[in-house]
């Protein structure tokens, strides 16, 4: 099926890759002081196993952050989305959309930040890396989903092109 819109995107908040690498270079440091120099690391040092297994986890959960992607597809037959690596490529049929559009959203204010986020008070469930601007879904039974995008042009004219782009409201 040919594809009318494709994006993935990844983790951009410059403020999140600087505490990354500060948190991992601070654990690394400590390994090496402690591990490999035998100066202790801080007034109450860890013991090394310890050190080395918090170096491992803050690595390992860097290494997420940097393959952690959404990606995102519309194509004649529905719209596909993953939050990768979580989840496998869904898809959702035309016939089960309400509404289709592109919208402003506040990530903090209305999901409380970014990633997988459910929001309790209407507003659904979003996926977002990045960014203020989503591709806002409404199911037929107006359960709602919003898909994070840096190319809300490119979508809007996808969603044009197979008549499927409503108001926002």
């Amino acid at each position: 099926m040919e594809k009318l819109f494709s994006e993935q995107q990844r983790f951009r908040q410059v403020w999140l890759w600087i505490l990354l690498i500060a948190i991992n270079t601070l654990f690394i440091y400590g390994l090496v002081s402690q591990v490999f120099l035998g100066q202790t690391f801080g007034n109450k040092p860890m013991s090394n196993g310890g050190l080395i297994f918090a170096t491992i986890f803050v690595v390992l959960l860097t290494l997420l952050f940097v393959f952690m992607r959404l990606d995102t597809e519309i194509k004649q037959d529905g719209i596909y989305y993953r939050f990768y690596p979580f989840q496998r490529m869904k898809k959702i049929s035309w016939e089960r959309i309400s509404k289709a559009c592109v919208r402003n959203y506040s990530p903090l204010g209305e999901f409380g930040g970014w990633g997988f986020r459910i929001n309790l008070f209407g507003k659904g469930i979003a996926y977002n890396v990045s960014g203020n601007e989503g591709l806002q879904l409404v199911y037929d039974n107006n359960r709602k989903l919003l898909l994070g995008t840096q190319k809300p042009g490119e979508i809007k004219m996808a969603l044009q092109q197979l008549g499927k782009l409503t108001n926002s409201d």
